[in-house]
């Protein structure tokens, strides 16, 4: 029976391939599980106090913006305007008209918001030419009529930088106007021909 036994432990001995415990005890200990990853929690901490303090700068460095925003750009209106306007030359831009919906006040190219007119550079055909020119004579005329306001709309600018504004007399329209003269249409958004 002795016999037995050994070749029982002898073939124990060979199948079993488990290490032997010296070697287990060799071994470093595990390390908890977020030890094993390469964020560590200082890390991150560290990264959220950095975009916390980048997004606190940012909300300083706007704040002015933020507070001159005052009103609603729709609700904006600034103060009367009374300045002498000519017609612009060659030169330098201040204080006039460059075509029938679109003005020079001080050092801003105001285009009158709510309406379109006949473009003047260039002109597609004489008749645009012709009214083109119509149109800016009569609005250099109403803007040398008195003070007005400008009111801002839903947007401030268009693609050309040009501030947009409805230039409005005793709560009237001055686009109003240019367009019941048939000087100008009511901007929808497109240009449409003005050649026959």
């Amino acid at each position: 029976m002795k016999k037995i036994v050994k070749l029982d432990d002898e073939r124990s001995k060979r199948t079993d391939k488990r290490k032997p415990a010296a070697t287990a005890e060799r071994r470093p200990p595990k390390r908890p599980r977020w030890k094993r990853s390469r964020i560590r929690p200082s890390s991150i901490v560290l990264a959220t106090i950095i975009a916390l303090v980048v997004f606190g700068g940012y909300l300083v460095a706007t704040q002015d913006i933020i507070v001159d925003l005052g009103p609603p750009m729709s609700a904006r209106a600034n103060a009367p305007v009374s300045v002498r306007f000519d017609i612009c030359p060659n030169g330098p831009h201040r204080d006039c008209v460059v075509d029938g919906d679109t003005f020079w006040l001080g050092d801003q190219k105001i285009r009158i918001a709510d309406i379109d007119t006949p473009e003047l550079s260039p002109p597609r055909c004489k008749a645009e030419r012709i009214k083109g020119e119509a149109a800016k004579t009569r609005l250099l005329d109403l803007l040398n009529d008195g003070a007005f306001s400008l009111v801002a709309g839903d947007r401030d600018e268009d693609r050309y930088g040009r501030k947009l504004r409805r230039v409005v007399r005793d709560g009237q329209s001055i686009g109003d106007i240019l367009v019941a003269e048939g000087l100008a249409r009511r901007w929808d958004g497109a240009r449409h021909p003005w050649c026959d």
